[in-house]
């Protein structure tokens, strides 16, 4: 399923995390592979544990980092595609 703006995204129940520092690791139990998160990807993915709209994320991540409103939302749906090819989330239609 393509990602926008207006996609609801939720992690997946069945994974792992933890915060270290300002850093995440995720463990998907079921493949044994982990995944680390730096600073900004840490922060999108504490936002994924409850349903929120990409659009939702996006203005949370502008709010608290300085970055170009166009470029934040290119590398938050760069980052949503890679999670989501991953099994980390769910995303649903608006």
């Amino acid at each position: 399923m393509a990602i926008s703006a207006q996609s609801v995204v939720v992690a997946v129940s069945e994974k792992l995390s933890s915060q270290l520092g300002g850093d995440a690791v995720v463990l998907d139990m079921h493949s044994g592979k982990y995944f680390g998160f730096e600073a900004v990807g840490a922060r999108i993915w504490e936002l994924l544990q409850q349903p929120r709209k990409v659009s939702e994320i996006r203005d949370a991540v502008l709010r608290e980092y300085d970055a170009d409103p166009a470029e934040c939302e290119r590398d938050l749906l760069a980052f949503l595609q890679q999670v989501q090819a991953a099994g980390l989330i769910e995303v649903k239609d608006a």
